[in-house]
């Protein structure tokens, strides 16, 4: 079995910064890339950032410049620091990691449970 947790979620003010933290664990093989999305009420799902293997990273327009997303592959952790936070960034986030398990070479993704990050104006 292999789980993401998610933390660090939370309510701030415009201007604010929050940090959310996806810890991986289980019979985990190899982590490929982890991601964060984030799903805001009547709107799609959508990428807020990825991060390599390499740790080579990838941004939605949207948040360049305000959010960094980092991993710790000895940790099995990804984070994403938000900084300068916006109403507009009010969503439901979400981890995501592509893992292979009980040393196989196939990889499927795996999905935190969500974290509420609400930004007051």
């Amino acid at each position: 079995q292999v789980q993401l947790v998610e933390s660090g979620g939370g309510l701030v003010q415009a201007g604010g910064s929050l940090k959310l933290s996806c810890a991986a664990s289980g019979s985990i093989y190899r982590i490929r890339g982890m991601a964060w999305y984030r799903q805001a009420p009547g709107k799609e799902r959508e990428l807020v950032a990825e991060v390599a293997s390499d740790g080579s990273t990838n941004y939605a327009d949207s948040v360049k410049g305000r959010f960094t997303i980092s991993r710790d592959n000895a940790k099995n952790t990804a984070y994403l620091q938000m900084n300068s936070l916006k109403p507009e960034d009010n969503a439901l986030y979400y981890c995501n990691a592509r893992i292979s398990a009980f040393w196989s070479d196939v990889y499927r993704d795996y999905w935190g449970q969500g974290s509420q990050v609400t930004v007051s104006s």
